[in-house]
């Protein structure tokens, strides 16, 4: 496999980034509704106090995107909460992996993030499994936490404390 490219997002990047987020195999999984706007991505995209925009990068083509957002208020800045999503054809491949591997550096070593948190359906194993191999452990349960495909759908609150 080629090399995985590590970067933070630019404008340059949104239409891939909302082109992955467009993928059916990927809004099933997260809070994001069918058919997202240009504007919607490029609001969500733009430069804010606290958030950082990575990119996964193969080839010099964008297939993953991660989402740091540290918490700004004083009594909570010491957190990050975070979405990732990468491209239907590059999952399993270790894209996820290294924008978690990026993001924790970051957290730990730059940002002073003492405690990163993350929300994810009870019913996506792979991402489960993944979020435990980095450290992350369920501390709770949603009950009927967000609506896909017309049902609703039970999360796990999960967390990695430094």
């Amino acid at each position: 496999m080629n090399d995985i490219v590590i970067r933070h997002a630019e404008p340059k990047d949104y239409d891939a980034i909302r082109h992955i987020h467009a993928q059916p195999e990927v809004y099933h999984n997260t809070l994001q509704v069918p058919y997202p706007s240009g504007h919607m991505w490029q609001e969500r995209l733009a430069e804010r106090p606290g958030v950082k925009q990575l990119v996964a990068c193969i080839d010099n083509s964008v297939v993953g995107h991660l989402s740091i957002d540290v918490i700004q208020r004083p009594r909570r800045s010491h957190v990050a909460d975070f979405g990732i999503c990468v491209d239907a054809q590059w999952q399993n491949r270790g894209v996820a992996s290294a924008l978690l591997r990026a993001m924790i550096d970051m957290c730990d070593n730059w940002l002073r993030v003492e405690r990163i948190e993350l929300t994810v359906f009870v019913d996506n194993a792979p991402a489960v499994a993944l979020y435990k191999k980095f450290g992350f452990e369920i501390e709770g349960t949603g009950k009927k936490y967000g609506l896909r495909n017309g049902e609703y759908v039970d999360a796990y609150f999960m967390a990695r404390v430094k």
